[in-house]
């Protein structure tokens, strides 16, 4: 049996490892650790020289060990890992340095129990035959005397009169005698009880009788009613499930499962029969009226616009009552244009009779009437949309710490988003989300009990019987997933786990639990933890989320490189997350009063998650909405008026302050639409000491795509990535190649061996200059735009992630894009990659998405005279930018975040080339001027300009066409359209991009434009055209920037010039730029490399 030393660090990072033996600081030290890229291997760390040599340990099919160290030194094995680590103090072993002085390992500080004098409460548990062991072996170590006078004892205060003769005798004599030998039988290592069975089989011998004539006619009834099953099978096996062999509890489990199986299939045959779902007529949204104003003639006059969205119509009426002949119908409502700066503010863009356009501009009363307007415009085109599949859709994100406590009668307001906060308006109360995702902790149901409870609410409001997708649970932490019944198809790849992070993470009174799947396209990832509490306890907190970030096992298993925050397209994580306010005690009425006030700003700068998350220690690159609601925790029960901060212990009074203890935060790839509709608390339900959170979301999904193309006939698209600079925060001494990751690839792409550059502050630059060409299954823009690549820097030594990141293809739809990326590994930042992405398609038109329907403006145009001018005979939108900050991932009221992790350089597309005159487009490529990159025809002004209105700042500037010179049409490698490459810059290798102006999808504040110089800067800003150049003005307005107010943008790292390097041998060449392949290496293994050869 292997014993492990103090030398023995487990399942700690790499990083950690790192840390450990940098304190050491001794040429010798050394440590082992489990490998994380093979399963029972391990990873020997050695540190030389300040840097850290890792070598792996890996088992042969006899599970001898061996370390795979230099060449030319005899691999010997080992049977204990504790032989291996005494030969390797010799010298001369094929390690850098032989092994000199352990690095002892880190006591780990358990968590103590909760403070309530109570031990943690133990699972729900249906208790069979078999699971009374542990009780009774524990039992059994007192005499047996003891036991049985107990248990006799319990029955004399008990009324038995319910009982036969029979049966009170059998149980008597049980405890008077057999639990005595079921206690020595355990101390004799028999587990079995057969006092208990006897029992048992004495009482139930005619339910047993019973279930055996029972059980085949369900069976063979449940055949029957499976449409699974076709006909003709042949006959059931007879008494499958009564086997002699089998426990009476298990029957009893078979049948109770059965009967609810029957029930359920049954109902569903006889509604789908009817054309009803869960006994409701499907899901009718009623007809809704606003009330709103108009200007005309420069004075407000009243309007009301009535929404019915099951006809698909929208009516304009001067009066409430009066004649709805004015109508437009959904296909006829082009934009819903939200004003910034005058949030009740909305314009409407319809197409008239005439088939002009024409522009509504109308005030609601509030902002929440402006929303709900929108929505229920959004589920209309939704409705009524000819695509087979959607493209948008909604969820509903829960979570409660039900304190042990059931459910009150009516949950209702937790499911319509109402209460405090970010909340949605009642006209929204029947427009149903796709999908309800729901988080328990502390919840005392069973699970089919919550889930049909929460069903039934869901029945209630929306008249929709909601299919389970998946529940989970661990202990008393639990998920629940319901869909509406037409997106059963749409999902797959379902999977579920949990993480156990209680006491020595042995106990499951707290860690996580999860479900991922795929719908369609895209996929989902959601966790629901419950994580340590204590006001004191934040560091064991974080620790909790690495080990659940770590150890949740779910997403593509092939992705085995990247933890969950970068298997999805879309991880959503909840739950109680016990992060408390971090104030003294002394201040508890002060926190109160504040509360009672709603000043809530700085409550929430001594919130322990977002200082956490500020530093980068927990939720690295997470989103989550603005909080403007009260602390959740804790209250009186019963009551939402009164927080009880204090506890009477037998040490003295425990403090729990106020605090947003639960909470919903999530993470996406780049450049995806994702926005929250709401977030807040309910006010109405009370039965535990949490008020329940809820969170809405609006999000882009991506189809199963069949291309339209003959694949024989379709040119073969290209994803081109060159120039790759990788900054890794490591001591490591290795060599290190990149992986490329997508679903959209045929396979995994490798390449060769970066060139590295260590630097004086512990970083390592890594230099690939070869330039990759991955291969995309299909090259349709329609299916590729949507696509990403992920990215995963690896060791050579030990094959184990330095970092992964993410870039997204739609980054690269026009021109080559320069891109940056953070690189992280198990929630922590392991440094940057920067490079640049040029992306070649076959032709298509992409299709304008549900999400382009819903804009923001970020200023308010010129008022047009009239009722509503023809924008075609106006172009008063090219002053404003017209976006939409929901594909940017952020909406423009979101609060304080930390860097996304992420931005690009994209050219506008209405400029043209540095140094060259705006030509027509080169054939092949998009052509912008005639179309968005939704496939929506763009706007012309009556000069002649393209309207930015409808752009989408997702895909950059589309109001102006974007030519490519015919210059560049000379290229040696037709599959990519080449940029010219500029000047020298001192700090970065060759990028070959023009950089007239930029867009920086990142957190920062656009700079103010600067004009252009003659001489490079370091740091490059971008450039305002002239207006000969451009053909815009100079004061136009800053452009649509992925930004959160106050937040840095992430500095790109300067990596060392390899141009004028005096290290560099001045026969080792540039590296190559887009474009200068040779014209007979089309694929990546037959691309020479470029730059610095290996040595």
């Amino acid at each position: 049996m292997q014993t492990f030393q103090s030398w023995y660090h487990g399942n700690i990072t790499r990083s950690k490892a790192e840390d450990l033996l940098s304190k050491a600081a001794r040429d010798g030290s050394f440590l082992i650790r489990d490998s994380e890229s093979i399963q029972g291997a391990y990873a020997l760390c050695v540190l030389y020289q300040n840097c850290v040599y890792t070598y792996r340990i890996l088992p042969n099919e006899d599970k001898k060990l061996s370390v795979q160290a230099s060449e030319g030194v005899p691999i010997r094995f080992f049977t204990m890992l504790c032989d291996l680590v005494e030969a390797y103090y010799s010298p001369n072993m094929g390690l850098v340095t032989h092994l000199q002085s352990p690095v002892l390992r880190e006591e780990d500080v358990d968590e103590e129990p909760e403070s309530n004098n109570l031990p943690p409460q133990l699972p729900p548990r249906n208790f069979g035959a078999n699971d009374v062991k542990e009780s009774d072996t524990k039992s059994s170590e007192q005499p047996c005397k003891s036991l049985s006078d107990i248990y006799l004892a319990r029955l004399q205060h008990m009324d038995l009169s319910a009982l036969s003769e029979e049966h009170e005798q059998a149980i008597l004599e049980y405890f008077r005698t057999s639990i005595c030998l079921d206690a020595d039988q355990v101390q004799n290592g028999n587990p079995n009880l057969p006092g208990l069975q006897k029992l048992i089989l004495s009482i139930c011998k005619t339910l047993n009788s019973e279930i055996f004539h029972i059980l085949p006619a369900l069976e063979i009834f449940h055949k029957a009613l499976d449409q699974q099953l076709s006909p003709g099978i042949g006959q059931y096996p007879k008494h499958s499930s009564v086997d002699s062999g089998h426990s009476l509890s298990l029957r009893l489990e078979k049948l109770t499962k059965l009967l609810y199986s029957i029930e359920d299939k049954a109902k569903g045959s006889v509604f789908e029969s009817l054309g009803y779902e869960g006994g409701h007529r499907k899901s009718l949204i009623p007809i809704v009226t606003f009330e709103v104003k108009q200007e005309s003639l420069g004075l407000p006059t009243k309007m009301f616009l009535k929404v019915d969205v099951e006809s698909g119509k929208l009516f304009f009426k001067k009066s409430k009552d009066g004649p709805e002949d004015k109508y437009y119908v959904h296909n006829k409502i082009l934009q819903l244009v939200k004003s910034q700066k005058m949030h009740a503010k909305l314009v409407i863009v319809v197409e008239t009779e005439k088939e002009k356009i024409s522009r509504k501009e109308f005030v609601f009363d509030d902002t929440k009437k402006r929303e709900g307007f929108c929505q229920l415009l959004q589920q209309m085109k939704n409705k009524h949309s000819e695509k087979p599949e959607p493209d948008m859709i909604t969820v509903f994100i829960g979570t409660w710490n039900m304190g042990n406590a059931g459910p009150p009668h009516n949950i209702n307001s937790w499911f319509q988003c109402k209460g405090q906060g970010k909340t949605q308006d009642d006209t929204a109360d029947h427009i149903p989300h796709d999908f309800y995702v729901i988080g328990t902790q502390e919840d005392p149901l069973s699970e089919r009990e919550w889930a049909d409870t929460v069903k039934g609410v869901l029945r209630n409001i929306t008249n929709i019987s909601f299919k389970q997708v998946a529940i989970h649970t661990l202990w008393n932490i639990r998920i629940v997933v319901l869909t509406k019944p037409e997106h059963e198809n749409r999902i797959s790849h379902l999977f579920s786990d949990s993480v156990k992070t209680g006491i020595a993470n042995t106990l499951g009174n707290k860690g996580a639990v999860g479900v991922s799947f795929m719908f369609n396209g895209t996929s989902f990832g959601f966790v629901n933890s419950h994580l340590t509490s204590g006001s004191e306890k934040k560091l064991r907190r974080n620790q909790n989320y690495i080990n659940i970030l770590r150890f949740l096992n779910l997403g593509d298993k092939k992705l085995n490189p990247f933890d969950i925050t970068n298997r999805f397209t879309h991880l959503f994580w909840l739950g109680d997350l016990n992060y408390r306010v971090e104030l003294p005690s002394t201040d508890a009425e002060y926190i109160v009063t504040k509360i009672k006030q709603q000043q809530y700003q700085e409550l929430l700068s001594k919130d322990q998650l977002s200082m956490e998350r500020d530093d980068g220690k927990v939720f690295l690159h997470f989103d989550e909405e603005e909080i403007t609601f009260a602390p959740t925790y804790r209250f009186e029960r019963d009551t939402r008026d009164k927080y009880a901060y204090t506890k009477a212990k037998a040490t003295g009074t425990k403090y729990n302050l106020p605090s947003w203890c639960d909470r919903v935060l999530r993470k996406s790839y780049p450049l995806v639409h994702v926005v929250c509709q709401a977030y807040g608390c309910t006010n109405d339900i009370m039965t535990s000491d949490h008020s329940p959170v809820f969170a809405s979301f609006e999000v882009g999904v991506a189809s199963q795509f069949v291309s339209k193309q003959d694949p024989n006939s379709a040119p073969q698209g290209g994803i081109q990535i060159m120039n790759c600079l990788a900054t890794l925060l490591t001591k490591s001494k290795t060599k290190f190649f990149i992986e490329y990751h997508s679903s959209c690839l045929e396979k995994t792409v490798k390449t060769l061996e970066g060139e590295n550059t260590e630097h004086s502050d512990g970083s390592i630059k890594v230099w690939f200059g070869s330039q990759v060409v991955l291969t995309p299954i299909i090259s349709d823009p329609e299916y590729l735009l949507d696509q990403h690549i992920l990215i995963c820097v690896k060791s050579t030594d030990c094959d184990e992630s330095y970092g992964e990141g993410c870039v997204a293809l739609r980054a690269a739809q026009f021109c080559y894009t320069e891109f940056q990326v953070a690189l992280t590994h198990h929630g922590e930042k392991t440094g940057v990659l920067t490079g640049g992405i040029q992306l070649k398609t076959s032709e298509g038109k992409p299709t304008e998405k549900l999400y382009d329907f819903i804009k923001v403006e970020r200023d308010d145009p010129v008022s047009s005279k009239g009722k509503g001018g023809d924008l075609n005979k106006c172009s008063i939108t090219q002053a404003h930018d017209i976006s939409n900050p929901n594909y940017m991932g952020v909406s423009y009221k979101s609060g304080k975040a930390g860097d996304r992790g992420w931005s690009y350089s994209m050219p506008p597309k209405n400029l043209p080339i540095a140094g060259q005159g705006s030509k027509e487009p080169k054939k092949g490529g998009f052509d912008g001027s005639t179309r968005s990159p939704t496939g929506k025809p763009s706007s012309m002004g009556e000069d002649g300009k393209s309207s930015e209105m409808f752009d989408n700042p997702l895909y950059g500037s589309m109001g102006l066409s974007h030519g490519r010179s015919k210059d560049q049409d000379h290229l040696t490698d037709p599959t990519f359209a080449s940029c010219k490459p500029p000047d020298g810059d001192p700090d970065r290798p060759p990028v070959p991009t023009p950089r007239n102006r930029s867009f920086t999808y990142s957190d920062a504040k656009l700079q103010p434009p600067t004009p252009s110089t003659s001489h490079p800067s370091a740091s490059k800003k971008p450039v305002v055209p002239s207006r000969s150049e451009g053909g815009m003005a100079p004061n136009r307005p800053r452009l649509p920037a992925k930004s959160r107010p106050g937040m840095p943008e992430p500095q790109a790292p300067k990596p060392r010039d390899y141009r004028d390097s005096s290290e560099l041998p001045s026969k080792h060449r540039l590296p190559a730029r887009p474009g200068q392949l040779q014209a007979h290496k089309d694929t990546l293994p037959e691309v020479p490399k470029m730059g610095r050869p290996v040595k």
